[in-house]
This record gives structure tokens, C-alpha cells and sequence, in this order.
């Protein structure tokens, strides 16, 4: 009845990825017996020849907004049901180990929504890496998806040619592959928090995303 509800929430926006994951990898299982995982796309599907930097940033802010909105249905049918739930924020909460509270990139590929791609970001057969993630833990069971645990990049390294700073490692990953095998994410977040005093915030720095070949096209 759940997941039929909540099935009824993501029928009103079809272009959104869904699914489910149990998270007994977590330290968060201890609490909670699923994670509801999503992908929006992006607004606009960059490629490299419409990409800017503030285009890039505009689409990410765009689609944590419509994200913002899900979440608000979600969390409203949660509380008429009843179950226990988190929202685990976005991002790192410090910048010394660069650690999220809760993966949503892990969960995405064990719900089975994409993979990791050379890029060190969630790759979508549909929308490419071009997508927002939210996630919410939840103590009750869901039929979960299938776990994509392999690489679908093969021999491309767009992504990697592309980096100005040469972060990326150019490595499949796998279900077991660590972040710092992927990219040497401290020189990213280096470069990137640059730009800080320029702009108020980070680089979006969207490079490695819209050279991706999955999903290429300017519009959804």
C-alpha cells in the first residue's frame, strides 16, 4: 500500500528515477530497513557545446528545487502512515574528509538506477550523469531493485581527457572500487573551492558530466 502511495507521488513527475535498496551496508541499518532513492534530471541536458559554467549551476540549483517539492509529498504521506524516516543531507559536512552522512550515489546503484562512471558520479542509462539525487531512509520494507555492481563506461574516457586539473584516475569502477581509486577528490574540491571568493561558492565545475555520451541531448 506504501509503495503503491508513494508509486502515485513519482507518477506525477515520469522523468524522475526511483527506486528502493535495502541498507544493511550502513551504519544507518540499525535504524532504518530501506532507502528510497531518486534522480531528477536536469533541466537542461548540457553537452559540452552548450555548456557554461553558470548554465551548469543553474540546472543543479533547478533540480534541488524539484527535489525540495518531492520530498515534501513524500514526507506528508510518510507522517499520515506513520513510519520512522530521515533525510540525510546533501553533500560532505566537513571539508577534511569530504564525507557524506549517508551516500546517495551508493544507494543509487544498489537500487540500481545507474553505475559510478569515471567521473566518480552516478551514471544513468537515460540522462547520463546529468541528475540531482535525494534520498530517504525508512523503517519499513520495500521490494528493492537490482543492483548494478560493473562499470557500463568501457573504454571511454571522455570524462577524464576533459578534467582541467587531471583528477581523474581514468578506472572502471565496481561494486568494490573505493572513491580515491576513481579520482583524487581533494584536488577537485581544491580547485574547485577556488573560486569561493569569486563566486560566493564553489565552481559547479560540470565538465566531466556533459562530455558524457549517456544520455546526450540538449533537452528532456
Amino acid at each position: 500500500m506504501v509503495a503503491k502511495k508513494i508509486q502515485q507521488i513519482f507518477a506525477k513527475v515520469p522523468e524522475v528515477k526511483y527506486g528502493y535498496t535495502d541498507i544493511s551496508y550502513s551504519s544507518f541499518s540499525e535504524e532504518y530497513r530501506s532507502a528510497l532513492v531518486f534522480a531528477v534530471p536536469h533541466e537542461e541536458q548540457l553537452s559540452i557545446e552548450s555548456y557554461t559554467e553558470e548554465k551548469f549551476e543553474k540546472c543543479t540549483l533547478n533540480a534541488r528545487k524539484e527535489i525540495e517539492v518531492i520530498l515534501q509529498d513524500i514526507e506528508t504521506l510518510l507522517k499520515e502512515e506513520r513510519i520512522k524516516y530521515y533525510i540525510p543531507p546533501v553533500g560532505q559536512q566537513n571539508e577534511k574528509d569530504l564525507l557524506a552522512v549517508f551516500s546517495f550515489k551508493y544507494a543509487a546503484v544498489n537500487a540500481g538506477l545507474g553505475w559510478i562512471g569515471k567521473n566518480d558520479v552516478l551514471i544513468t542509462e537515460e540522462y547520463g550523469p546529468r541528475v540531482s539525487l535525494s534520498t530517504v531512509l525508512l523503517d519499513y520494507p520495500f521490494e528493492t531493485g537490482r543492483k548494478i555492481t560493473e562499470s557500463r563506461c568501457g573504454s571511454c574516457n571522455r570524462c577524464v581527457d576533459i578534467c582541467p586539473h587531471k583528477a581523474l584516475k581514468g578506472l572502471n569502477w565496481d561494486i568494490n572500487a573505493l572513491r580515491n581509486n576513481l579520482i583524487d577528490y581533494h584536488l577537485c574540491n581544491q580547485k574547485r573551492s577556488a573560486y569561493i571568493e569569486k563566486h560566493g561558492r564553489k565552481n559547479a565545475c560540470g565538465l566531466c558530466m556533459v562530455v558524457c555520451p549517456f544520455g546526450m541531448r540538449e533537452t528532456i
